[in-house]
């Protein structure tokens, strides 16, 4: 299989992990009996984003090495990519993984309100912690895709329109979170990884067409 296909398909796949991630993603206030079915969906969905995270970087590492060209704006937004991998990375660690064992933690504290409180402090900066994080990786990766869609323009690779697409999108996204209007809630959240998500599964059925073969010269 040639590297443009490989790296397709890593594209395609980690960006459907992401969006199935969102949408299985537990919203809203649950009864006291549904909490630990919640808490095992929480952790399940956020294993299944972890694991889509190398996957996406080596998608992206291919689509960069096909856009290779001396003014490198490829390769930064690959190294900016994967700044935003990191941040989603310790976002999902810190809402899938640590917050089901605080919420454990509050139930077990039944009882005794004051231990309650404690627990539910920690639960809200963790979620200070996941939001923090999560900006991150919103910028990151909006700033990322504006960079490699310039390269798209101004190589003449893929599809132009995909350029077209990106330039417009992460400079919406980017205003939209540092004016406040984003909230990145579920719902928020969710917003941008479906918008980014026809970006990169296009890119990636661009790159499943393209002839670059295994062994290709990296950047």
């Amino acid at each position: 299989m040639t590297d443009d296909r490989l790296s397709g398909l890593a594209l395609i796949a980690g960006t459907c992990g992401m969006i199935i991630t969102m949408s299985l993603h537990p919203t809203g206030r649950v009864a006291a009996d549904q909490v630990e079915p919640m808490i095992r969906r929480l952790i399940a969905v956020h294993a299944l984003a972890l694991a889509c995270v190398p996957v996406q970087f080596l998608g992206t590492w291919g689509l960069s090495r096909r856009m290779a060209s001396p003014d490198r704006l490829a390769v930064v937004g690959l190294v900016v990519y994967t700044f935003a991998l990191l941040a989603v990375m310790h976002a999902a660690v810190a809402d899938g993984l640590v917050t089901p064992g605080l919420f454990r933690q509050v139930g077990a504290s039944a009882g005794t309100p004051q231990a309650i409180d404690g627990w539910r402090m920690m639960l809200r900066y963790n979620f200070y912690v996941n939001q923090a994080y999560a900006q991150v990786f919103v910028a990151a990766s909006s700033v990322a895709i504006v960079l490699w869609s310039a390269s798209i323009w101004c190589s003449r690779d893929l599809a132009r329109g995909l350029g077209i697409y990106g330039c417009i999108l992460g400079p919406v996204t980017l205003i939209a979170l540092f004016s406040g209007r984003l909230n990145l809630d579920v719902h928020g959240f969710g917003i941008v990884v479906f918008g980014q998500a026809a970006w990169f599964i296009v890119a990636g059925a661009l790159l499943w067409r393209g002839g670059h073969q295994v062994g290709a010269a990296a950047v």
